[in-house]
């Protein structure tokens, strides 16, 4: 994807996240939230480390995807537990946001890796502590 097109993409999310169903509160407790928290929130919300690897992965996300919470814990989430996120939009927003050590991005996807194809609502945010999380709600 040329630079351009990649930094439109980038201010497009930008102005996207301001009206997020994942709101300024929330985001700013996503790091302190426990594993019951998590589960509780009405979206999907799973926790990667700079490489992607999945920390936190919460029960809506779980059912949303179909995958156990134990089974997707440790995995890639870029080329393990949806490899359709493994392209400029998705993974290239969130190593642009790691490398850049802030983001918060909010974009229309289409989930389709082992299920139905799946219109969601995506927030990438990274919080102030560097906590990654990738927020999902179905359309």
């Amino acid at each position: 994807m040329n630079s351009t097109l990649a930094d439109s993409l980038w201010q497009q999310g930008a102005r996207m996240a301001a009206t997020s169903f994942a709101k300024p509160d929330t985001l700013a407790k996503l790091d302190s939230l426990s594993r019951a928290e998590l589960d509780r929130l009405p979206f999907g919300a799973v926790k990667v480390d700079d490489a992607g690897f999945i920390q936190e992965y919460n029960k809506y996300e779980s059912v949303l995807a179909g995958v156990p919470q134990p089974t997707a814990m440790g995995k890639n989430f870029f080329t393990r537990l949806a490899p359709c996120t493994n392209n400029a939009v998705f993974y290239g927003n969130f190593k642009r946001g790691v490398a850049e050590k802030a983001f918060n991005l909010a974009f229309v996807y289409t989930f389709s890796y082992n299920m139905n194809p799946t219109p969601v609502r995506v927030h990438l945010h990274r919080t102030a502590r560097g906590g990654n999380w990738i927020l999902v709600e179905k359309k």
